[in-house]
């Protein structure tokens, strides 16, 4: 080594333990090469460019950028210079990440590496997410994060032992419950929206409305029983629902499916005259009568004094919910929303089929019981000897 190189490397700021900075000039498998201050040249090996094992030189630095590294080995005869970019990150990440830890302030990671159980960053010191922390959800393939930039939250920082956790999940419930709070603000009863259904359970549906979960009662899923939400909706699908009720101190919204739909007066009531015979089925047996269903949602009520020509003491001893009958139109109320309805005469339950001439649900609807008459047969019919019986 010449004189000169001695004396620059004996006198200059460049000793071990100190913490550089210089340009990158070459990037190959065997680590980097830097051109430092006064004319010196440093090397990073791969093992020593991050805190993350087996990551190449590519994946940290190209050829161009400025790094940070600690000087580990000065050789005074050749002035070679061995460098470290992972320990002069260490001391200044781990510091960074208490603060994080302390003001709960999040931080963007890139995702380097998808191993079992988690998630792994670097951040000057190896970073570990969860899998469990990772979304609100339980995520089945962790490496489409692979390469992405996530926010994340530092919830345990352990230097002694090398432990790093971050949290998503922390992150994305603390978005959830700011837009959960802009929502309660803004929704108030009555408004119709759309939603998407998130979860159903035995008692209702829970659907998202844009930043919270609102619960359709089962009761409120449609103008017909329903024995379980699964009848009327799954799991992704895309509702209309009008807002009941709005909690925010309980965190809570009701909604409802059936009231943000036309109401079956509206949509079925005109199709009914006294006089009509039709099928229904019988939805509600009461003290002092049945509640038949005509159409999806309108109901008419057959008084126990018309269940039958004959006296019934309980509705229930005669007909049972399900049950299918055919029911003459007494009365129809629009403005009570109210339909009387009878069973006596030619309207007369069998067997839980209704009898009469009509065509079921949906069917025609005949005016009359028709008489039955053989055209090439001479003499009185059967409504001749027997017709008093029609009455």
């Amino acid at each position: 080594m010449s004189e000169d190189l001695r004396e620059m490397l004996t006198d200059a700021a460049v000793r071990e333990g100190d913490v550089v900075t210089g340009e990158v000039t070459a990037v190959d498998d065997h680590g980097v090469t830097v051109a430092l201050p006064h004319g010196y040249e440093g090397h990073i090996s791969p093992q020593e460019l991050s805190a993350l094992p087996g990551t190449h030189p590519s994946d940290v630095v190209s050829v161009g950028s400025t790094v940070t590294a600690q000087v580990l080995k000065v050789d005074m005869e050749s002035g070679h210079v061995t460098l470290s970019k992972r320990r002069a990150e260490q001391a200044s990440a781990w510091e960074r990440m208490q603060q994080l830890l302390e003001s709960g302030e999040p931080i963007e990671v890139e995702i380097r590496d998808v191993v079992k159980g988690g998630l792994v960053a670097d951040v000057g010191v190896r970073a570990f997410i969860p899998a469990s922390l990772v979304d609100r959800h339980f995520v089945e393939n962790l490496e489409q994060f692979k390469g992405q930039t996530l926010r994340a939250k530092v919830i345990e920082v352990d230097p002694q032992k090398n432990k790093l956790i971050l949290s998503r999940r922390a992150v994305l419930e603390e978005e959830s419950e700011a837009r959960a709070q802009k929502l309660f603000e803004a929704l108030k009863p009555g408004d119709v929206i759309e939603g998407t259904v998130q979860r159903l359970t035995d008692f209702g549906a829970f659907v998202d409305v844009g930043g919270a979960d609102g619960l359709v009662h089962i009761s409120e899923l449609s103008f017909t029983h329903v024995n379980h939400p699964s009848e009327v909706v799954h799991e992704g699908d895309r509702v209309k629902v009008r807002v009941l009720r709005v909690d925010p101190e309980a965190g809570r919204i009701s909604l409802s499916i059936k009231a943000a739909l036309p109401e079956p007066w509206e949509t079925y009531a005109n199709e009914f005259r006294p006089g009509d015979v039709v099928q229904g089925v019988v939805r509600r047996v009461v003290n002092f009568g049945a509640f038949v269903e005509l159409r999806p949602g309108l109901e008419g009520l057959v008084h126990v004094s018309q269940i039958s020509n004959e006296h019934v003491d309980k509705p229930s001893d005669v007909l049972q919910p399900g049950q299918e009958v055919t029911v003459r139109v007494l009365s129809v109320d629009p403005e009570r929303k109210r339909i009387s309805l009878s069973m006596r005469d030619s309207a007369q339950p069998r067997g839980g089929q209704g009898q009469g001439q009509g065509q079921g649900r949906g069917g025609r609807r005949d005016r009359r019981p028709t008489e039955s008459r053989n055209d090439g047969a001479s003499g009185p019919t059967l409504g001749d000897l027997f017709g008093d019986l029609f009455k």
